[in-house]
């Protein structure tokens, strides 16, 4: 397991765009770091406007010239910590940059932290130093859904992990019948109430919501994060909400080797904020309580996504209604087991004085009325056992699913697969995307992911005639594309 901290650019699929790293002594000036930058960029040919980033490590971050110069080419400033650059090897070494900054080489080292290859090494003016890499960031804004959308024909959808066949007639029926409200206003304290009975809250520690990723912009924009952390992989947009807030992310990245297994000592003591899935999309692994337990704290907030949890069989793991550990935010979303992507509802549990800070950066009346009847008609008990009964049948098909793979030796499944999909590691995975998708298939790509590269792709768990087909389609792929 690894603690890094990443770009996370909005980029293409191929696209490359470039990182600088800056070092400088104290008191260098934004026209010197500029010159310097804007010297070496155009020696390698190399447009100022590919630029997404300055970095440089943590203690230089603010400096007023590198700063400024950050400012300047209007493009954010990554700082990252002595001990991670010290861990990245760099072309050339400098003893005197490692006593003044525990690194042996600011520049090299910040331009590579990002996961891309060096393209100029370390330059040097009086007081400045530069170096330039790519950047090929992850793109967080890429959703399951990109998969599918205008497409030429007809896909088996295994991109999306919403559960086939819904919304159930009952519930579309429930939902029809609130539309001749739609003139009043929505009120939410009747599903409000029900999703506290629910889990067995106060009514003060539920929040109701346009789905769970209006809860992570709230939770980026009304709590004050000084360092945010975010267990990768997952799913990118909590991340991304907190860059678009203005907030310098740190990741903390769990490798395949342990199964994406988290060691809660792997979180920065410091962290005041930590961000975790359970279980965790894409790695479909389900993280034991006692292991988030641990990770909770006075002066912390601890975000654990449950969106996938009522997937399920028991909610076991589940820390939604527990009200003993300090700093817990829980999400859960009813847009994947009852199909509501295009409803939009969800709810974030917490401390009373939590959801009061989330409720004020809210707007006016966020959640709509059909949202809010889909909400009480989901936590009913007759809703519930439904759902009990679907996460049971998802373990089923998806242990089928995990049988099928085990045939092919190309295919790797890492971890321990608990939710409704499965991710799997797969040489030439991009051509078998295309492969399949040709074949009438949409899978998930995995590169998106932190932590995650162009070999992984994750598959939504359907029905055993589905799964029968896909595995067919996925032989028919591995071939096509050189694989056996």
């Amino acid at each position: 397991m690894t603690v890094t901290t990443e770009g996370g650019f909005p980029v293409g699929e191929y696209a490359t765009r470039l990182v600088v790293g800056v070092g400088g002594r104290a008191g260098v000036s934004v026209a010197e770091v500029c010159a310097l930058v804007e010297e070496t960029l155009r020696g390698a040919g190399l447009a100022a406007d590919a630029v997404t980033a300055l970095a440089t490590v943590d203690s230089k971050a603010d400096e007023e010239g590198i700063a400024g110069a950050a400012k300047r080419f209007g493009v954010p400033l990554l700082g990252y910590p002595a001990e991670v650059l010290a861990e990245i090897a760099v072309p050339h070494p400098s003893e005197a940059a490692r006593a003044a900054s525990a690194t042996p080489s600011v520049a090299e080292a910040a331009a590579l932290a990002a996961g891309g290859e060096l393209l100029v090494p370390k330059r040097r003016s009086v007081a400045a130093t530069c170096a330039v890499a790519t950047a090929q960031g992850h793109d967080l804004r890429h959703h399951g859904d990109a998969e599918v959308l205008d497409a030429d024909a007809a896909l088996v959808d295994l991109a999306v992990n919403v559960r086939a066949h819904t919304p159930p007639q009952w519930l579309t029926r429930r939902i029809a019948a609130s539309l001749g409200d739609l003139a009043a206003y929505p009120d939410g304290r009747a599903a409000r109430a029900a999703v506290a009975d629910r889990h067995g809250l106060p009514v003060e520690r539920v929040l109701l919501t346009a789905g769970a990723a209006e809860a992570f912009v709230l939770i980026a924009r009304a709590l004050d994060a000084v360092r945010p952390v975010v267990v990768h992989p997952q799913f990118t947009e909590p991340e991304s909400a907190l860059r678009d807030a203005g907030h310098r992310v740190e990741r903390v990245v769990l490798r395949a080797e342990d199964g994406f297994r988290l060691d809660p000592a792997a979180v920065p003591e410091d962290a005041d904020l930590v961000v975790v899935g359970n279980p965790t999309n894409p790695t479909s692994v389900l993280h034991p309580a006692d292991t988030l337990a641990a990770l909770a704290r006075p002066g912390r907030l601890l975000v654990v996504d449950e969106a996938f949890m009522d997937a399920v069989p028991g909610e076991r793991e589940a820390l939604a209604g527990r009200m003993d550990l300090p700093g817990l935010v829980v999400l859960r979303s009813l847009t994947k087991t009852w199909g509501l992507a295009g409803l939009r509802i969800g709810y974030v549990l917490a401390e009373p004085g939590v959801i009061a800070k989330l409720a004020a950066a809210q707007p006016l009346w966020p959640v709509s009325s059909p949202a809010l009847v889909a909400a009480e008609a989901c936590v009913a008990p007759a809703a519930l056992a439904e759902a009990r009964e679907a996460a049971r049948q998802i373990a089923v098909d998806r242990e089928h699913l995990l049988a099928g793979l085990a045939e092919f030796e190309e295919i790797t499944v890492s971890g321990v697969a608990q939710g409704p999909f499965v991710l799997i590691r797969v040489e030439g995975a991009a051509e078998v995307r295309l492969r399949l998708r040709a074949l009438g298939f949409a899978v998930r790509r995995g590169d998106t992911f932190p932590g995650l590269d162009r070999s992984w792709l994750r598959l939504a768990v359907r029905d055993r005639v589905t799964t029968g087909r896909l595995l067919q389609a996925l032989d028919r792929a591995l071939a096509l594309s050189g694989g056996r």
